[in-house]
């Protein structure tokens, strides 16, 4: 049974430039692949997806509409898959988008434009390694490969990234001032957020930054701890 692997994804910056007349917001955003990553178990023909793992129990959807279903419609192809969460849900490190994109890469589909069409992220995720997204996520231009190393601190608060984006609106539009405009939307939608960006402060003598619309807060640098992750930047596959 082929095993395909699904990074994380960390959005480094996330500028908003902009609103499209259907009402999606326009991005321009440095996005890197890391190491830590589901893993996918696929058996051609099958059918259903079963969720277990780490992280397992937070992932909802499984005998829905989810990512992982999306994309097998829309690669036109039929199989289980057997789905090891170790990325954390509602975290904005990009999980389910990636488990999309590691079933159109089984399936040889590298469509990047219609793969944006059943999640933003999942572009990116198809290509991987890192790269500077910009339209909803559909325009995917590769960067040079850098290594780098990432701390991580998830909160045990799931962020809803329709809920960010929808008080990004209501509050005007904010530019962020540390590299991304959706985190005082993150703060007004989840204001607990605050304690768990001071601890890993604390912690690391640096300032964190929230990945995407959160819950993650990241900081560049190895400061490994109770709940934290350390992370490397993978390439491109």
């Amino acid at each position: 049974m082929p095993t395909v692997l699904a990074p994380a994804k960390l959005t480094v910056s996330l500028r908003m430039t902009g609103l499209r007349d259907d009402g999606y917001h326009l991005i321009d955003a440095e996005m890197v692949s890391l190491d830590l990553h589901d893993t996918l178990e696929i058996e051609d023909g099958g059918s259903g997806v079963e969720i277990v793992g780490p992280a397992g129990s937070e992932h909802l959807g499984a005998d829905d509409d989810n990512l992982v279903t999306r994309a097998l419609a829309l690669c036109d192809r039929r199989a289980h898959v057997r789905l090891h969460k170790a990325i954390p849900a509602g975290a904005g490190l990009g999980g389910g988008s990636s488990d999309a994109a590691a079933v159109l890469r089984w399936a040889g589909f590298d469509d990047e434009v219609a793969a944006a069409t059943i999640g933003a992220d999942v572009a990116f995720c198809l290509r991987g390694g890192r790269a500077r997204v910009r339209g909803i996520g559909e325009i995917v231009e590769p960067l040079p490969f850098v290594a780098r190393t990432y701390t991580l601190l998830t909160p045990p608060i799931m962020c809803s990234t329709p809920a960010v984006y929808a008080a990004w609106d209501q509050l005007g539009g904010p530019e962020g001032d540390h590299g991304n405009d959706l985190e005082p939307a993150a703060l007004a939608v989840a204001p607990d957020l605050v304690r768990w960006r001071d601890e890993l402060a604390e912690s690391s003598g640096e300032r964190p930054r929230l990945a995407g619309s959160g819950s993650t807060w990241f900081v560049e640098g190895a400061f490994p701890g109770d709940g934290r992750v350390v992370a490397e930047t993978v390439p491109a596959e």
